[in-house]
C-alpha cells in the first residue's frame, strides 16, 4: 500500500468511527430530525442570508434537493423565509426559536464531542497543525480543479439527498 493510499484510508477510517461513535447520541437528542435537515439548519444558524443557492454549493447538492430539504424545514417551522429590501426576488432563510432549538443541540454536541477528542488534540504543535492544514487546503483546492476540470454544476451533480 502506497503512503497516499494509507492516509486516505486512515481518513475514511477516522471518519467512520467518528460517524459511528456520534451517531447514537446524535440520532437521540435530535429525534425526527434527518441529518440533511440539521446540516441545514446549522449552515441557515451560522451564516447571513442563506438562500437555496448558497446552501447548495456548501453541500454540493442540486438546488432542487436543497428546495426540498427547505420546504420541510419551512413546514417544520424550524425556519422562516424572507426577502431582503433590496431584493424582493431572492428568498432567504432564519432560524425561528424552535430552529434556534435544534441548532443549539447540535453545537451543544459537537461542543462535547470536542472535549471528548481533546486529549488527542491538545497533544497537537501549531506546527502540526499548520502543516495538517496546508495538507487539507492543498487537497481540497486539487478536488475543486477537477470537480471545475469536469464541468460539473450543481444541477448536473450526482450528490443528492
Amino acid at each position: 500500500m502506497s503512503q497516499q493510499e494509507k492516509i486516505l484510508e486512515e481518513f475514511r477510517s477516522v471518519f467512520n468511527k467518528l460517524v459511528w461513535l456520534n451517531r447514537g447520541e446524535m440520532e437521540e437528542k435530535l429525534k425526527g430530525h434527518k441529518p440533511s435537515e440539521v446540516h441545514c439548519i446549522e449552515y441557515i444558524g451560522k451564516h447571513v442570508d442563506p438562500n437555496v443557492t448558497r446552501l447548495a454549493e456548501a453541500f454540493y447538492m442540486t438546488r432542487g434537493a436543497i428546495s426540498k430539504i427547505t420546504k420541510k424545514l419551512l413546514d417544520k417551522k424550524l425556519i422562516e423565509s424572507y426577502q431582503g429590501p433590496e431584493n424582493k426576488k431572492e428568498i432567504y432563510f432564519r432560524l425561528t426559536p424552535q430552529g434556534r432549538e435544534v441548532f443549539d443541540i447540535h453545537e451543544n454536541l459537537h461542543r462535547s464531542f470536542r472535549g471528548r477528542d481533546d486529549v488527542v488534540f491538545e497533544k497537537i504543535s501549531d506546527e502540526q497543525y499548520k502543516t495538517m492544514s496546508r495538507f487539507l487546503d492543498m487537497y481540497s483546492q486539487h478536488l475543486d480543479a477537477e470537480i471545475n476540470k469536469q464541468g460539473i454544476r450543481l444541477e448536473e451533480s450526482p450528490i443528492v439527498e
